[in-house]
């Protein structure tokens, strides 16, 4: 009784023999089956002689009741009443022991196992009783129907003969069917954890990648306005430096502030990620109870050390002394809003106006932020662009949108933007105070 993950371990040895599963198995059977039947035909002879029957019919009769020993595995309950049928006869003694413990040990239901051990308990009580009844009464001719002696022996017989075998066949029955059990439990256990470890190993990857797009998404929003920014004033130098001198030299001024403050920002992102768990590196195989609180501590760093709502005024003032024209409204009351929503916002009004930079040069923008209490809302509109104006050449990878939108939808917000009616384009974003769970 064996289960199939149990058989392909056992290799080899796990062949299947008939209906024997092992070698051994085969040569234990056979091993039994050639002892009952020599037994079976030594008692053969003693029968054939009570019956004025041929020893040699007698002897055939015993070789092939013992010989059927060799099925026991396969039809216990056959073996038992072959070993039942011969016991008048007085034989089958081995058969009778081995075919009650594999019947017992056998998941043949109980009330057949208690029925054919009564039949044998009776019929072995019966020619017992039979039996010691003429040796009593041969031996000594005052024999009495009332005497104990010969009842009470041919039931101890009969008790030796058939509980031993069925309890140990009981005992070893339910033995086997705990091993069983608990082999199947062990599979099942070792099937779950290895879908378990592929699962946390994708969401390791998961939380990975969701980092990198994380990070990547910070990297684009800190460069690609600076750096904007940078470009706008470098133009604008270019083209004033020989009229100009003095604004000039403003210009240059403001470039020199705009980079120096992208490579604080950049080195406060670097800092976060140098300070992350050094085991988790790109490829490396780490739990990801690892990925996950490095993940945490470095999203938790930047969202902590970010911009904040109210510099939004600067970064309108920064894109003024660009040379662009913006108007900044604010409504309502500014409440305790979550770090990351005061981030987020910060970042989609920085990327609307790094578009402006990039798509639209010498349009007129507003930027309008509201407060709502229980959320926060901003806008960014510009009109059309102002063909007089010179292009600063800005390259587009076309990711600031969809930075944009993961951002808001993340904290479950609403994002929503598009061409306007007057030739512009608008871009609105709602975040609630909190933020999303």
């Amino acid at each position: 009784m064996t289960t199939g993950a149990y058989r392909e371990g056992a290799g080899t040895t796990a062949r299947g023999y008939g209906w024997w599963e092992r070698r051994r198995s085969v040569a234990l059977d056979v091993g039994l089956a050639l002892l009952s039947a020599l037994e079976c035909a030594l008692e053969g002879v003693a029968f054939a002689g009570d019956t004025g029957l041929p020893v040699p019919v007698g002897v055939v009769f015993g070789l092939l009741a013992g010989a059927v020993l060799v099925v026991r595995r396969r039809w216990p309950i056959a073996v038992v009443l072959v070993a039942i049928a011969t016991t008048p006869a007085e034989m089958g003694f081995l058969m009778g022991l081995v075919g009650l413990y594999t019947l017992a040990a056998s998941d043949v239901p109980r009330r057949i196992t208690a029925v054919l051990m009564g039949m044998s308990l009776v019929g072995t009580f019966i020619a017992t009783y039979v039996r010691m009844r003429q040796s009593v009464s041969v031996q000594s001719g005052d024999f009495g129907p009332d005497d104990w002696y010969v009842p009470l022996m041919s039931l101890i017989m009969s008790l030796g003969l058939t509980a031993p075998p069925v309890l140990f066949g009981l005992y070893i029955g339910a033995r086997r069917r705990l091993m069983e059990s608990l082999r199947e439990r062990a599979d099942s256990l070792e099937r779950e954890l290895s879908l378990l470890a592929d699962r946390a190993e994708e969401r390791a990857e998961w939380a990975r990648t969701e980092e990198r797009t994380r990070i990547a998404r910070e990297m684009h929003d800190v460069v690609a306005h600076r750096v904007s920014l940078m470009v706008v004033h470098a133009a604008a130098l270019q083209a004033v430096a020989p009229k100009d001198p003095a604004k000039a030299v403003r210009n240059a001024a403001l470039v020199g502030d705009m980079g120096r403050q992208a490579l604080t920002e950049l080195r406060e992102m670097l800092g976060v990620l140098r300070t992350g768990d050094p085991a988790v590196t790109r490829g490396a195989k780490v739990p990801l109870a690892a990925v996950g609180e490095a993940a945490a501590a470095a999203a938790a760093a930047a969202t902590a050390d970010g911009p904040r709502l109210h510099e939004v005024e600067t970064l309108v003032g920064q894109s003024r002394a660009a040379g662009m024209t913006v108007e900044l409204s604010v409504d309502g009351e500014a409440c305790a809003y979550a770090p990351e929503v005061e981030q987020t916002a910060y970042r989609v009004v920085q990327e609307a106006l790094t578009n402006v930079h990039k798509h639209a040069a010498g349009a007129k923008t507003w930027v309008r932020l509201a407060h709502r209490g229980s959320e926060v809302a901003m806008q960014v509109e510009n009109g059309p662009s102002d063909g007089a104006a010179t292009d600063a050449g800005l390259p587009s990878g076309g990711n600031g949108l969809v930075g944009m939108r993961e951002r808001v939808l993340g904290l479950g917000g609403v994002f929503v933007s598009g061409p306007t009616d007057a030739g512009g384009f608008r871009v609105s974003a709602v975040l609630p105070a909190r933020g999303a769970a």
